[in-house]
């Protein structure tokens, strides 16, 4: 019941949940610190995620109405979603709808959370920190295993990434002041040009055999084509499905350069290994969260929790809102001067920026030898037993 609030509602699989009468009472559930502190090392969404995409009014809003009838039914006074840019999406769609429906007693808020960091107006969404901790960590450890053969070799290792390269910055700070890490670093901001790829690769292997790349899975052209083999299929939110942009320049190396070559895609790891979460990145979304409630319990709606950075080093931010009109359906790319000009490589101001944000580890419960997190049988009720 603090701040006044008698129930906090969880919607399961986010706002599909809700219209489909899946929810649970987060006040009952987390009734202790223990409980909260197990959250907070977890893996994923409790709550669990959905891929549905929120209609508009003029297309459904019939939707709409049975959304704000369940509202009402539960006594909803505010409903903050969390997420990244699709939810700020259904953010933004609810916030008007109470807006030209004149409903003032209902405060709507976003609270950012996204590995993929593309949200703008803050400095960085949580969940991003631990995601770059871990390509980080992994990008040194295969780094250390390639090295330790003579023979010359190619490694690409595929980084989540479609139209953002923030993830794939990341792995920059798996460089070494003797030398180990990625030799070239390639994002989506920067055009990517196979035959450059090429002659970059036999230069560097010129001054050491064993080469190690770094790639966003969402590289194109500077015609704007994916260098991926794309499925040419989009998800319900108008994305394209993208795979095999590693394997595509394995295939190209060992066609053209013959030299012994693989590719790694670290797929789903890279937003679920808890055991190498940031906790700067647990830390902050904490206070996103306070942020969202307080500003609302103050009356704003239609907005979004973020961070604005103060200072590098040390590090320091403070916490605010921004309007979501200026939001959602937006992407936020890493600017220009972060990617150096031949666009093979980041530059100082990209590690300047990640640093801060891996810092610190979290402490996690080991029960015979394994992590202890968070059961979920709330998903899926019907095989619970």
């Amino acid at each position: 019941q603090e701040e006044g609030f008698t129930h906090i509602y969880g919607m399961v699989n986010g706002i599909q949940g809700l219209l489909e009468d899946h929810f649970m009472d987060l006040g009952t559930t987390f009734n202790s610190e223990e409980k909260i502190d197990a959250l907070k090392h977890s893996p994923a969404m409790y709550l669990g995620s959905c891929r549905y995409k929120l209609p508009t009014v003029s297309d459904d809003k019939d939707t709409y109405d049975l959304l704000f009838k369940k509202f009402n039914d539960l006594e909803i006074t505010d409903f903050f979603y969390i997420g990244g840019n699709d939810s700020m999406d259904t953010v933004y769609k609810l916030s008007v709808y109470c807006e030209e429906h004149n409903i003032d007693d209902i405060k709507v808020m976003g609270a950012p959370k996204t590995i993929d960091n593309d949200l703008g107006e803050t400095d960085h969404c949580p969940g991003f920190g631990s995601a770059a901790k871990y390509i980080a960590t992994t990008m040194l450890e295969i780094a250390y295993d390639t090295s330790i053969y003579p023979l010359q070799s190619v490694t690409i290792v595929e980084i989540m990434g479609r139209d953002a390269g923030w993830l794939t910055g990341a792995a920059s700070l798996a460089t070494t002041s003797y030398g180990l890490g990625p030799d070239f670093i390639y994002l989506p901001e920067a055009s990517f040009d196979t035959e450059q790829f090429l002659s970059d690769i036999q230069t560097r292997m010129e001054e050491k055999p064993n080469i190690l790349v770094a790639i966003s899975e969402g590289i194109r052209d500077k015609d704007g084509n994916y260098i991926s083999a794309s499925s040419k299929t989009v998800d319900s939110f108008g994305h394209s499905q993208l795979s095999g942009a590693g394997k595509t320049l394995e295939n190209l190396v060992s066609h053209r350069l013959g030299v012994k070559v693989r590719s790694i895609e670290l797929n789903l790891p890279q937003r679920c290994a808890a055991h190498l979460a940031s906790q700067t990145d647990i830390e902050e979304s904490k206070e996103l969260g306070r942020t969202a409630v307080a500003h609302a319990l103050e009356g704003a709606s239609g907005y979004m929790s973020i961070i604005k950075r103060t200072s590098d080093a040390p590090y320091t931010t403070a916490y605010d809102i921004a309007d979501i009109r200026g939001i959602a359906n937006e992407v936020k790319s890493v600017p220009r001067d972060f990617i150096n000009e031949a666009g093979n490589n980041v530059t100082e101001k990209m590690t300047s920026y990640l640093r801060p944000l891996i810092a610190g580890q979290t402490q996690i419960t080991y029960q015979d030898g394994m992590p202890v997190y968070l059961p979920l049988q709330h998903l899926y009720p019907k095989t619970a037993k």
